[in-house]
């Protein structure tokens, strides 16, 4: 899916997508050092033109 993946709002919020093998979608914030589940209105940021999507080596950096 092409949403997939993790990305970064304007005010700095980090927050990731994912798809499971039957097409659910997932939405993760990372809080601190610590991945928590969202809303899934969250996925809708992703469109939005001031969120850019990281870059596998910006991924990295960030905690499991």
């Amino acid at each position: 899916m092409e949403g997939s993946g993790v990305y970064r709002t304007e005010s700095g919020m980090i927050f990731r997508v994912s798809e499971d093998p039957d097409g659910h979608l997932s939405v993760g914030i990372l809080e601190g050092s610590a991945w928590v589940d969202a809303r899934i209105g969250v996925v809708g940021l992703r469109r939005s033109p001031t969120t850019v999507r990281l870059t596998q080596k910006q991924i990295l950096r960030l905690p499991a």
